[in-house]
């Protein structure tokens, strides 16, 4: 990261602790109200879920966790309380060979198997009518139609969590969406709710990291990794159990837009990511993931620096490598928004054999948390007979009437054993499904592990694994989001925990806000560690160094050359990129060869934050004009701002120096096939990140 080191800075106030024990919470003395339940029990402790020992599982007896999570779970209707914004799409999920040795779920058995799935990507904190370009966590969805049943893997695109517990999630959710009083922001976590509880609650301070890096503003749905979040097991016939990490990754390369391109996306097409993975879908450009697991066993867990079962914490890939077991496409769009993207209903709880949880006390909560939430969005317990929602296998029980009922169950038997229906399902103990048995002791209690302590290790990890580019990105974030929270004591105590993370990320931090010198005192639970850098982290680099399923904008006016702009379209054809054409008038444009060529956009409403890359072709006459244009100058101006390789004809220097485009290397002459070649290589590299220190500054 390109700062000056400072001294340290001194505190203001004096040291606070990141954790305290229950016992020094604020008391109802001091606040002069007690925390209940609906029923008006006072709550000794609103941090942890009741657990059998501090690592074991959540318990079911825990009815405050229930009341609390059913609440939240039913604060909206119809619409989802989170991950409302959803875009989805069919496909099917193939593995690459045989996955015995590691499970016995039915459907990574045989490389000629293609199993049916369908796929909802989302945003978190917006409504279902807001943008698809905010900063956000995506949601990252699948459900697998196997014949075992169905299974749903849920998870998101940054690969940790804000929280710990399950008990914790309807207050981060609070905290993050539109402040009750006011009814903004929308979609939106720069505002002072959101920070609040964040500057309370270190153990956010990892996926604060993530959340204001250039993973939260994702290119397309269609470039953005998945991870499972959680600590998983796999179990194969014999009955040997494993962890797994879950990970999705695109063959397109992960890839992100800049911030002020997301802001102008936003504006110009609300639905940017929608449109993207429909049109790819529509046209053939078939996305695609391949899903890979991350292996270890209890010995392994045990080696670790930090705890399996806390979901704020990621293993290394250096550390654990990634084993690649089969790849997932989508190849049909929804035949109606709402009927599928709107009513699939993802619930963590359904696994088939082979599959099984940890007890990660996040994943406890969800286990209950999204079939509870299923059944008022969807109007009862019969939700599965929905179509999207249905196992493409046989379904049979005894479970009967309920709201929305679509079936007709016959006969007069619905209770098992019976000898009156022979013909009737019964339990199947050789192939049915078995939790693995797990010895659990532990006394019933309310309490954090202290194998989960470790607030800030992982997240200076993961600052010190970026590029310089991607520091200054989050630097950036965290300045613009603190500079809209009026509380300067907020400001105050995210400065303390930057200063955590990384001297180098404070400094820069405070310094944009003004507020040099004036951090809050933390003092951690457990001191930050400096950990290995992990490249794998990085998002610069993940490119696929491809122009395969991204998109070309070219200009074009009266008099082009129509010889050279066939020529071009022809060899992005061939990297499979598509391409689309602008001019000033939706009416299209006249090449040279007299021949009215119809294009896609008109300046305004085709900008440039819409392409990976653009090309000037105007004619000299048509350039002449252009420069007159404020949408033309702003179109190249922009292109040049985000970082974007530029091809040219000569005719378009007089717009190139309008803009105020300085020659790089990304700024490309265009006259033969020759050039056409190099612009193209050029282009597979991606942004050109040296250019952005003369364009922009931090805050």
């Amino acid at each position: 990261m390109a700062t000056k080191k400072k001294a340290p800075t001194p505190a203001v106030t004096s040291p606070k602790p990141d954790r305290l024990p229950a016992e020094t919470h604020q008391t109802a003395s001091e606040t002069g109200s007690h925390l209940t339940t609906n029923q008006g029990l006072p709550i000794a402790d609103n941090q942890n879920s009741l657990k059998a020992g501090t690592r074991g599982p959540v318990l079911l007896e825990d009815f405050i966790l229930r009341e609390k999570i059913t609440h939240f779970d039913h604060e909206r209707i119809p619409e989802r309380v989170v991950h409302a914004r959803g875009s989805g799409a069919h496909g099917y999920f193939q593995p690459y060979e045989s996955a015995a040795d590691l499970t016995k779920a039915g459907f990574l058995q045989d490389p000629k198997k293609k199993t049916e799935v369908f796929v909802r990507f989302s945003t978190v904190a917006g409504g279902a009518g807001s943008v698809d370009l905010p900063r956000d966590v995506r949601g990252f969805s699948v459900k697998f139609y196997t014949e075992e049943g169905n299974y749903d893997l849920v998870g998101n695109n940054i690969p940790v969590f804000f929280i710990q517990d399950a008990i914790k999630f309807p207050d981060v959710i609070h905290a993050v969406k539109m402040e009750p009083d006011r009814g903004f922001p929308q979609a939106a976590s720069a505002h002072a709710t959101f920070w609040d509880f964040i500057s309370l609650t270190p153990e956010s301070m990892h996926m604060i990291m993530w959340a204001m890096s250039d993973r939260a503003i994702p290119r397309s749905y269609r470039m953005m990794e998945g991870f499972g979040v959680h600590t998983f097991r796999m179990i194969n016939a014999e009955g040997v159990s494993r962890f797994v990490k879950f990970h999705w990754r695109p063959v397109l390369g992960t890839s992100a837009v800049v911030w002020d391109e997301a802001v102008k996306i936003s504006g110009a097409d609300p639905d940017f990511h929608r449109r993207d993975l429909w049109e790819a879908i529509d046209t053939g450009h078939f996305p695609e993931w391949e899903f890979s697991v991350q292996v270890f066993d209890e010995t392994d867990a045990a080696s670790f620096d930090f705890d399996v079962l806390d979901p704020t914490k990621l293993i290394p890939e250096e550390i654990i490598p990634l084993r690649p077991l089969g790849k997932i496409v989508l190849n049909r769009n929804p035949d109606n928004h709402f009927a599928e993207t709107e009513q699939v209903a993802f619930c963590p709880s359904n696994i088939v054999p082979g599959i099984g949880f940890s007890d990660d006390p996040l994943l406890q909560g969800r286990l209950f948390s999204y079939l509870d939430t299923q059944l008022l969005r969807l109007g009862g317990p019969n939700f599965h007979q929905i179509p999207v929602n249905a196992p493409r296998c046989p379904m049979r029980n005894f479970q009967r009437d309920g709201l929305r009922q679509m079936e007709v169950p016959k006969g007069r038997v619905a209770y098992e054993p019976n000898s009156l229906a022979p013909e009737a399902p019964r339990e199947c103990p050789m192939h049915g499904f078995k939790t693995l048995p797990e010895e659990v002791t532990g006394e019933k209690i309310r309490h954090r592990s202290e194998t989960f302590a470790d607030h800030y290790s992982q997240a200076r990890m993961f600052f010190r694994s970026m590029e310089e580019p991607e520091q200054n990105h989050i630097a950036s974030a965290l300045a613009f989001e603190l500079a809209r929270v009026e509380f300067k004591s907020i400001r105050q105590k995210m400065l303390g925990h930057l200063l955590l993370i990384d001297q180098a990320l404070h400094d820069t931090v405070a310094d944009a806000l003004g507020m040099s010198g004036q951090a809050e005192e933390i003092l951690p639970a457990i001191p930050p560690r400096d950990l290995a850098v992990s490249p794998a982290l990085r998002l610069i680099g993940k490119d696929a160094g491809i122009l395969k399923g991204r998109k070309a904008g070219i200009l074009i006016t009266d008099g082009f050359d129509a010889a050279l702009l066939a020529s071009v379209q022809a060899a992005l054809t061939k990297e499979k990129m598509a391409v689309a054409l602008i001019a000033p008038k939706i009416g299209g444009a006249v090449g040279d060869d007299g021949v009215l060529l119809e294009v896609d956009f008109t300046l305004s409403g085709g900008p440039s934050v819409f392409f990976d890359t653009v090309v000037l072709m105007p004619s000299a006459e048509g350039c002449e004009m252009l420069v007159t244009e404020a949408a033309a100058v702003n179109w190249v101006r922009d292109a040049f701002g985000h970082l974007k390789v530029i091809g040219h004809v000569p005719e378009a220097q007089p717009l190139l120096d309008a803009s105020s485009v300085e020659a790089d290397a990304g700024v490309v002459a265009i006259r033969d096939s020759k050039s056409t070649a190099t612009w193209i290589k050029t282009a597979k590299g991606g942004r050109i990140w040296e250019r952005e220190p003369t364009l922009r500054s931090i805050g």
